[in-house]
């Protein structure tokens, strides 16, 4: 069956859902979905350059929330990141199938590295957006379609040994420099040995919703989880003889793949949809910076982690002792004006200095001198937009809270709206509604490094804290409001 078809399908059964409802019992009703959205056009471009080798699928899975007037339907997809326009063009699309608003819709990336990328106006890569977007309104609308009776449960355990912060502060001696030829505090991934002590924390929560029928089946398990991709691909050996990667939804996918298992051992439940989604991982990896690991076969690390993660969510699932078939379901949407970062005179001046340079000595200043030093000049020009508008979410599903936000947020942020926020548990996503890179935190900024350095982060210093106190007094309202969605 083709996708258009699938879209087709799941519209005609969207659009039938609300028929035979009068039998059915009162509260929480959900729905599942999961699409397939592999590359089927090739070459298509990836991180390490072109291929025509997809290693495992790649899907959207969605898992839509209804009880009376209250909506919420949370999508994941396998890839880097998710734009804003495009996202909100397929959720415009199911809104117009299902009646639901697209406020109601929440739409994230799993943030797997081996995903097909842009760049380029290649038949792949026109192909693969086509699928992507129209994939994830197939989703969107299938969800919200296979509406049925359900209960719900929250509960989280721990995975510690795969999540390490990867900025660190090194030895005086060390190698501090950075591409606008001055020197910062921290280096991210640095060599070992200079090592000092990492310049954060880690967040070894997995923490899980757990969607069941009434009668007890399976139905959905959405998973979080503050750890970056994990990678170790195998590559694919090309006609020529030389070596190209491979696409892969990383341990994301491999975590949707066994959960099935986990919870229906050599009889998977039918219909089920396993969503693990990036929590707040800017500054987390998957690097053991104290030991040293065994070598590891392609793809092995990656199943290994997956498993881990499937273990604790299991653990989790089986901590939980009330199921809850009407819970609250309401979502808060908000668009949040952030200044971006304008360099200073003498910032320009350097990096007007530093392009006047002879190739070789500016990478002698540093290998990515030349890109960072053209995005200071862009930032400062007069015409450059001052600030832009992000969108963020907070959804309510009985106790359960989700807040979402644009970046590839620092463990930092994610740990302190858990901490402050009025639900009991809170879960944080990343990369979700759109892709703005990272939000280190004012103390990070201070400290310097990759994922603060103009042009990797853009907006201003302070912009983790207004989207923190943003997404706490959504919290609160959410808290004490009653359930109805809400679109501001």
């Amino acid at each position: 069956m083709t996708l258009c078809t699938t879209l087709l399908c799941l519209a005609c059964l969207a659009a039938a859902a609300p028929e035979g409802r009068a039998n059915e019992p009162a509260g929480l009703r959900v729905g599942t979905a999961a699409v397939d959205i592999s590359p089927d056009v090739v070459p298509f471009q990836l991180r390490s350059g072109p291929s025509s080798h997809v290693h495992d699928p790649f899907h959207v899975r969605a898992v839509a929330f209804e009880n009376g007037d209250g909506r919420a339907a949370i999508a994941l997809v396998d890839d880097i990141g998710v734009g804003r326009e495009w996202t909100d063009e397929a959720k415009a699309e199911a809104a117009r199938q299902t009646g639901w608003d697209a406020g109601q819709m929440l739409v994230c990336a799993t943030h797997t590295h081996t995903a097909p990328k842009g760049g380029d106006t290649s038949p792949g890569r026109i192909a693969y957006e086509k699928r992507r977007r129209e994939g994830l309104t197939a989703a969107l609308v299938g969800a919200i379609g296979t509406l049925q009776p359900a209960q719900v449960g929250f509960a989280s355990d721990a995975e510690p040994s795969e999540v390490y912060n990867r900025r660190w502060y090194l030895k005086p001696e060390a190698d501090h420099g950075n591409p606008f030829g001055g020197l910062d505090q921290v280096r991210t991934n640095p060599p070992r040995p200079d090592l000092l002590r990492p310049a954060g924390p880690v967040d070894p929560e997995v923490a899980v919703i757990d969607v069941r029928t009434r009668r007890g089946r399976p139905l959905a398990v959405i998973s979080n989880y503050a750890l970056h991709y994990v990678g170790g691909v195998p590559q694919a050996t090309r006609p020529d003889g030389r070596e190209e990667g491979m696409a892969s939804a990383d341990y994301f996918g491999e975590f949707a793949r066994i959960m099935p298992h986990r919870l229906g051992g050599t009889n998977p439940p039918e219909g089920f949809v396993a969503l693990l989604t990036n929590g707040a991982s800017g500054d987390i990896n998957n690097i053991d910076f104290h030991g040293t690991r065994p070598p590891r076969a392609p793809f092995e690390q990656i199943r290994l982690v997956a498993a881990k993660v499937a273990d604790a969510a299991w653990r989790a699932v089986k901590k939980i002792e009330r199921y809850d078939a009407d819970p609250a379901i309401a979502v808060r949407q908000r668009e949040v004006a952030l200044n971006y970062r304008v360099p200073t005179p003498a910032e320009v001046e350097n990096a007007r200095r530093l392009l006047a340079l002879p190739r070789q000595e500016r990478e002698a200043v540093h290998p990515r001198a030349d890109g960072y030093a053209r995005t200071v000049v862009r930032m400062a020009d007069p015409e450059h937009p001052r600030t832009e508008a992000v969108l963020i979410q907070a959804v309510r599903i009985g106790d359960q809270a989700i807040v979402a936000l644009p970046f590839e947020t620092f463990v930092e942020t994610g740990l302190e709206l858990k901490e402050k926020s009025p639900f009991p548990r809170t879960l944080v996503i990343g990369l979700a509604n759109g892709s703005e890179g990272y939000l280190p935190t004012p103390e990070q900024h201070k400290l310097g490094g990759y994922e603060t350095w103009l042009g990797t982060s853009k907006f201003e210093e302070d912009a983790s804290e207004i989207l923190t106190r943003e997404l706490l007094a959504m919290l609160t309202e959410l808290r004490t409001a009653e359930s109805a969605s809400e679109t501001e």
